[in-house]
């Protein structure tokens, strides 16, 4: 049993070191192999859980991109014509979409120029046939309106 001495208030606890050269190496704390290798498989872990929610969310995105044309180029040129003419145009999309064709129905609805243009838009997607119709309503009171003795199409 060790004696305390008054005036110092005893001995602190501590850890002999055994004199190995280097002064003060007690002192120095740093982080084991063990710890660093478990921060950087947890830091691993996430940065592959983002980049996978990342992957599925551009996954997502790319499903929702818009994959079939729309008549916007074809009624864009229509609209910038004055005169229009009753029948049927029809044509494809060329290289910008392979495998749909389109079909352009114009009738007159009423005998002052008013007309009605049905875009179809057809598919073929292995055995089955997709299709769909989008129309608009041109005024065009300069078009040759030439529809004496047969009827008009009713507005649909």
């Amino acid at each position: 049993m060790r004696h305390r001495s008054a005036e110092s208030g005893g001995d602190s606890m501590k850890c002999a070191m055994p004199d190995s050269g280097l002064h003060d190496r007690a002192l120095v704390s740093a982080f084991t192999l063990l710890e660093v290798m478990v921060a950087l498989a947890i830091f691993f872990m996430a940065i592959f859980a983002i980049l996978g929610t990342v992957s599925r969310s551009l996954g997502a995105a790319r499903g929702l991109q818009q994959k079939f044309p729309d008549i916007d180029a074809l009624a864009a040129d229509l609209m910038l014509t004055n005169k229009l003419e009753e029948g049927t145009i029809d044509g494809d999309f060329g290289d910008a979409y392979p495998g749909y064709t389109w079909r352009r129905d114009t009738y007159l609805i009423r005998t002052n120029g008013f007309f009605q243009v049905d875009f179809i838009i057809q598919s073929l997607k292995g055995r089955q046939s997709v299709e769909w119709t989008n129309s608009i309503l041109l005024w065009r009171p300069d078009s040759q309106v030439s529809s004496l003795g047969r009827p008009l199409h009713s507005y649909r």
